[in-house]
């Protein structure tokens, strides 16, 4: 099995709440696979575990094109202020730690 086998399991349990399931498609539905990989492996494992506070910038982070998402989580373009939270901090060390490809040293 694909280390990313949990990759299109949108936990679709009718027990999750409706916004939950709708940010998780969100964050594998990209158009980028590279930003569902990292969005959407993200929203996998901490989506449940995540505050009102760290929700909401979520979703404000998947309002911003792919390219400038993908270039500001990558190192390859400086993040915006108004992009920069605790939440974004915190996918990046995730992902950081997991070691993905495209990460700029």
């Amino acid at each position: 099995m694909s280390e990313h086998s949990d990759a299109h399991n949108d936990n679709t349990e009718d027990t999750r709440d409706p916004r939950l399931k709708r940010i998780l498609f969100r964050c594998w539905h990209r158009g980028m696979k590279e930003m569902d990989l990292l969005l959407g492996g993200f929203a996998n494992k901490e989506i449940d575990n995540l505050s009102e506070a760290e929700l909401q910038e979520l979703e404000h982070l998947l309002t911003a094109h792919d390219q400038d998402l993908y270039a500001w989580m990558t190192g390859r373009k400086p993040l915006p202020a108004e992009w920069d939270g605790p939440l974004y901090r915190r996918i990046i060390a995730y992902h950081e730690a997991s070691g993905p490809a495209g990460f700029v040293s």
